[in-house]
């Protein structure tokens, strides 16, 4: 039996969640004193309190203008949803203007304007595990503007059950800011449980160990009182509702459908006998009024209810629901849809899922419009081959843009299959032509072909049309992918002519941005004219995927030439003009460019950042993959860090499906270095032999350079005239060490200079590139240096030093351990920083022990606090 000792803290009628709303008060406070945006993350597992805390908050502050919603805990939540909910529970300009707003930068306008009309205010979002795509882009917008907007904004979510490809992980990584606070909430003592109890025969170790110290499971056990503990929560919420007469158990379980909550109209016309019942429901603390509404306590007892429901009750009561919501004005598509689904109504799903799917998608949330695309597509065996084809086409697009590929390329298939049977060779063809685009994506880059010529081969055959002219472009994208100028430019120039005969603008863009990427790798100075003219057609055509294309191309482009003022230009442009415009899959790979320029240039913690901002996104495609991958692998092989070869594993696998030059040549190059800085040179060749076969046929002086230096350090001596090779690299095999380096210095590429000197016999040069090894972190690369004048030139008392960054704190931390105290400060378990920084759990785990022995600490909360006395916490 557990003893009580001294009484716990309560703070605010809440048990040992003092810390936390101290917190909340100070982040309230700055926002009054300062009028800047303050955000607070509360994260843990169902049941831990997080809404309690908010409501004790709340009541303390009542007078603070407070704005609240929740997410919907659907399989297919309602775009918007908190947002509406709030909008509907403020009424006047605010509910008004939201639902005007059509997109989450509208949404996000109407907020910045409304919310602080009447002062600091407090803007709260519950569930954020829940979150539709649109909210979270309306989050991620907030996070940009927060510290010009006097709003404290809270976001709860479940962290239990958050995976690292969760969409919601991504949201929370770039909440990095100094204006954001982190609060995790963990489990009740055995002495707050037996305060809670109040009873003395009560076991609180027992019911800690029972419960986990889970508050709402402790009070549900408790509630159901009896002598037996339940098993598991769902146990005792059925046990206390079994407590409960028959009338009270109808509104339950008619309460448990309707997720989040019930409105009392519905319920009156879904439970026979209403309203009897609902008082006792309401005295027993299972159901709680909010206004015109009644929800459960908490989403754990709703899905234990509605978990007991007998198949034909769950059913009836969705029938009822769908009647009573089809009365409704104005419709909900997505809550009909749902209920249509629980009722078995085909014909009703078939009518509101596209409905709703549309309406998803015309806000943004296009994750949401699949899903309901997927719902109709359930029940629509029975529907004429052209409306299932059409349902399967707008299915496929919605997943397009969430890179959903897989599930596009299967839609699309189907799409496919249902024109081929209905005899429509035009829209055949054009499903061929996406199929080809798709399978690139998915790194098919052999069946992309088969799919294109496939496209062709119909479309030739017909009137020439819009679809003719996007085959062309698709077939001229891919040739300039393979780096085949001559049929990229061919097949493009054939695409401009239909398209401007056709007045087809879009296409006319799609075009020009191939034929201008094409001449511009064959060394054509027209080819980045016409890029530019791509670009500006695209800017002022609003057509936001062929800009951020274009906008990727130029950068691209000029970071393989190695012209890094101009690259970073591009990638800057480009990359807020995707943030703006919420155009993800095209900011993903621009910021793996943006990983690689970084990288060049020696700025090595950007480089890493920018990498593990697009490894953490949920499965981005395997094009926007391998450019973070290459630079997380040779930054690890270069620092000494493990675990280097897994992310080049990954890399190489990926750049082999897509046999794509400019995939293939960094990919190869770095896993070269691997092996030189690992002493395996004789496994160099394998690495390189074919991509500089395939670097020299496709005429890239920089790939074809670069491979052949690293066959060279290694003793290999290939046959190849200068004019092939891009000048620093030919300087070195032309044995100018110093020519070399001096020319890389110029560019702008410390690491290359230094690795240049290493090459030279005298001393002198390797001392200077030792020192810039060393001042850039380059661990390994830099003990090879030293083993070099060790060996060669019998220098003695060389001790390659600590990285800049240890030298530079005094915990003596090593870089990456610094990036871990900055993530532990935050709050943010090892988990979270794992997924965060592209590492293993284990890795991290590691990373810690050594921080609290290095900084002399018990506890991560003490390491935070040393960090924060020596100000190194953050980096």
């Amino acid at each position: 039996m557990h003893q009580k000792g001294s009484d716990p803290v309560w703070c605010g009628g809440l048990l040992e969640r003092g810390a936390e709303l101290a917190a909340l008060e100070e982040a309230l406070a700055a926002v009054r004193g300062a009028r800047e945006g303050r955000l607070a993350l509360i994260a843990g597992e169902a049941g831990i309190g997080k809404t309690s805390l908010l409501r004790a908050f709340h009541d303390a502050h009542a007078d603070a203008p407070t704005f609240r919603g929740g997410c919907d805990p659907l399989f297919t939540p309602r775009p918007l949803a908190p947002f509406l909910e709030l909008a509907d529970a403020s009424g006047g300009p605010l509910a008004a203007r939201l639902a005007r707003a059509g997109t989450p930068a509208d949404v996000l306008a109407v907020l910045s304007e409304e919310l602080p009309r009447r002062g600091p205010a407090l803007l709260v979002v519950e569930d954020m595990h829940w979150a539709d795509e649109a909210t979270l882009d309306v989050v991620r917008l907030l996070g940009r503007r927060l510290e010009a907007l006097p709003l404290l904004v809270v976001l709860t979510y479940r962290d239990d059950h958050l995976d690292r490809v969760h969409p919601l992980r991504v949201v929370l990584g770039e909440l990095s800011s100094p204006a954001v606070r982190r609060l995790s909430l963990g489990p009740l003592s055995p002495t707050a449980i037996a305060a809670l109890a109040g009873d003395a025969s009560v076991d609180a170790d027992a019911l800690a160990r029972r419960t986990g110290g889970n508050p709402f499971f402790v009070t549900e056990v408790l509630a159901a009182g009896g002598a037996e503990m339940p098993e598991t929560v769902r146990d005792a919420v059925l046990g206390r509702a079994a407590r409960l007469g028959a009338a009270a158990r109808r509104i339950l379980d008619a309460v448990s459908i309707f997720p989040p909550r019930a409105e009392l109209s519905l319920l009156e016309a879904c439970v026979p006998g209403y309203p009897d019942g609902l008082e006792e429901c309401l005295a027993s603390g299972m159901l709680h009024p909010e206004g015109a509404a009644v929800a459960f306590r908490h989403e754990i007892a709703r899905v234990a209810l509605d978990g007991a429901l007998r198949l034909h009750d769950r059913v009836e009561l969705h029938r009822a629901a769908l009647r009573a919501l089809g009365r409704a004005l104005p419709p909900d598509p997505g809550r009909l849809a749902s209920h249509a689904e629980g009722a078995g109504d085909r014909d009703a799903v078939l009518r509101w899922a596209p409905v709703a799917a549309e309406r998803a998608a015309h806000v943004g949330s296009h994750r949401e419009a699949a899903k309901q695309y997927a719902r109709a597509l359930r029940e629509a065996d029975g529907l004429p081959p052209e409306q299932r084809a059409a349902l399967y086409e707008r299915r496929s697009y919605e997943c397009y843009l969430t890179d959903q590929m897989p599930e596009a390329l299967e839609a699309r298939l189907r799409a496919l299959a249902a024109h081929r049977l209905r005899g429509d060779r035009l829209r055949e063809g054009d499903a061929h032509r996406w199929a080809s685009r798709l399978r690139w994506f998915l790194g098919e880059n052999e069946a992309a072909e088969r799919e294109a010529r496939a496209a062709l081969d119909l479309l030739e055959g017909l009137p020439p049309g819009p679809e003719l002219a996007m085959g062309y472009s698709n077939m001229s994208q891919l040739r300039m992918l393979a780096r085949d100028a001559g049929d990229a430019i061919v097949w493009g120039e054939r695409a401009i002519a239909l398209a401007e005969r056709l007045g087809e603008h879009e296409i006319l863009v799609h075009a020009l941005n191939n034929v201008g990427t094409a001449r511009f790798q064959a060394g054509d100075p027209e080819g980045r004219a016409t890029l530019e003219r791509s670009l500006d057609l695209a800017l002022v055509g609003g057509l936001e995927e062929h800009a951020a294309r274009a906008y990727t191309n130029l950068a691209a482009q000029a970071v393989e030439v190695r012209n890094y003022p101009r690259a970073d230009d591009y990638l800057g442009r480009g990359i807020d003009y995707c943030r703006e415009h919420d155009v993800d899959s095209w900011r993903l790979y621009m910021t793996g460019w943006l990983a690689r320029s970084h990288l060049d240039q020696g700025r090595w913690d950007e480089a890493a950042e920018a990498a593990a901002t697009v490894l953490r996104y949920p499965n981005p495609a395997a094009p926007s993959r391998i450019k973070p991958l290459t630079v997380i692998g040779r930054l690890r092989t270069r620092r000494g860090d493990p675990e280097a070869w897994d992310p080049l594993d990954e890399a190489l696998r990926l750049a082999e499906g897509m046999a794509e030059l400019q995939r293939l040549a960094p990919v190869a190059a770095a896993r070269a270095e691997a092996r030189w800085l690992a002493g395996e040179v004789d496994l160099v060749a394998g690495e390189t032999e074919e991509t500089l076969d395939l670097a020299l046929r496709g005429g890239d002086p920089w790939a074809a350079g670069e491979l052949a230096v690293w066959r060279r350090r290694v003793g290999l001596r290939d046959e190849l005239a200068a004019a092939d090779l891009a000048e620093p690299w030919a300087l070195e095999l032309a044995g100018d060490a110093e020519g070399a380096a001096a020319r890389w210095d110029a560019i702008g590429c410390p690491y290359e200079a230094a690795l240049a000197l290493t090459s030279a016999e005298a001393e002198e040069p390797l001392r200077r590139s030792l020192a810039v090894l060393e001042r850039l972190g380059a661990a390994r690369t830099a003990a090879a240096v030293a083993h070099r004048l060790r060996s060669r030139h019998g220098v003695r008392g060389i001790a390659v030093g600590p990285r800049a960054a240890t030298r530079a704190n005094p915990g003596g931390l090593t870089g990456r351990e610094l990036d871990v105290l900055a993530l532990v400060s935050e709050g943010l378990r090892n988990r979270e920083i794992a997924a965060r920084l592209y590492v293993s759990e284990k890795t991290v785990g590691h990373h810690v022990s050594a921080i609290l022995r290095k900084l002399a600490v018990p506890t991560r909360g003490q390491a935070a606090a040393e960090a924060a006395r020596f100000g190194i916490g953050k980096r």
